[in-house]
């Protein structure tokens, strides 16, 4: 065991070939979380990328919306009830129909959302980057998991127990409301995706993908952005309902029309005001 872990620091997790390793959290004592030194020690096996030895859970959690107003004495229990898993490209978190114990939150890394129907078409129902969170509505069900999650890249997750999350909601009514808005965005945005799949056509559903990444980076002129696809241009699709043949075809169409530049993942959208007006 790596020096520092309160309990075995590195399990395996089943189902074939999926693997991620699971290190125990060591909570910083309550008057020092706020300095330098590290909640947990331990690094991945094979990526640098996921280097653990200097994460500090504690911190992490205190720089999220959900938690940054709740006192240092409430995230160090969240923290106790907490895992750092490294999880490997292309493997589950978890797969529909397992128990939903945990909501986890991006410390680094991709995860897809998804269903497979019953013809084993795949449709994601949703991305979610560094900082986002993700099955806290299932962990309070109590329900097997609806969808499966897989990481799209090596990724980094905090998985915060059920167990945890109960007590402290038990324990601070604020951090109950803080709960219930962040399952009502939630809520929100998959009442926006079914508005815009009923009401939207593929090339609006684009154009508003495009002008809402919230990654765009400004150009010189002020009037100009780049956003760079954090995933495949086929994954994007799916999460707009699109086939990848249909979506290539409508950047085609955007670009022919002079209101974007394709470069691989780089979209340069050359006018918002004209690609927001845009019919098709």
């Amino acid at each position: 065991a790596w020096p520092g872990c309160t309990a075995r620091c590195c399990a395996e997790r089943g189902n074939g070939p999926a693997r991620a390793v699971l290190i125990a959290v060591k909570p910083t004592p309550p008057a020092a979380h706020h300095h330098a030194g590290p909640a947990l020690v331990g690094q991945h096996e094979t990526s640098p990328m996921l280097d653990t030895r200097a994460f500090d859970v504690v911190r992490y959690l205190a720089r999220l919306p959900l938690f940054s107003d709740i006192g240092d004495e409430a995230l160090q229990h969240l923290a106790a009830g907490s895992s750092l898993r490294s999880i490997e490209r292309g493997q589950p978190v978890f797969r529909q129909g397992e128990p939903c114990e945990h909501f986890h939150v991006v410390a680094g890394g991709q995860v897809k959302l998804f269903v497979i129907s019953p013809a084993g078409q795949e449709k994601i129902v949703e991305l979610v980057g560094p900082g986002g969170s993700f099955a806290e509505a299932l962990m309070f069900l109590g329900k097997p998991c609806m969808v499966s999650a897989q990481a799209l890249v090596d990724t980094l997750l905090v998985s915060v127990s059920r167990q945890a999350v109960m007590a402290e909601l038990g324990r601070d009514h604020q951090f109950a409301l803080r709960m219930l808005a962040g399952l009502s965005r939630r809520l929100h945005g998959l009442v926006h995706d079914v508005q815009a799949y009923a009401l939207q056509n593929g090339v609006q559903r684009v154009i508003g993908y495009l002008l809402n990444q919230s990654e765009a980076e400004d150009c010189v002129s002020g009037d100009c952005i780049t956003v760079s696809l954090p995933v495949s241009k086929g994954t994007v699709a799916s999460r707009l309902s699109l086939t990848p043949e249909y979506f290539s075809r409508v950047l085609r169409e955007l670009e022919e029309a002079r209101l974007i530049e394709v470069d691989k993942r780089d979209i340069r959208i050359i006018d918002t005001r004209r690609l927001a007006a845009y019919s098709g």
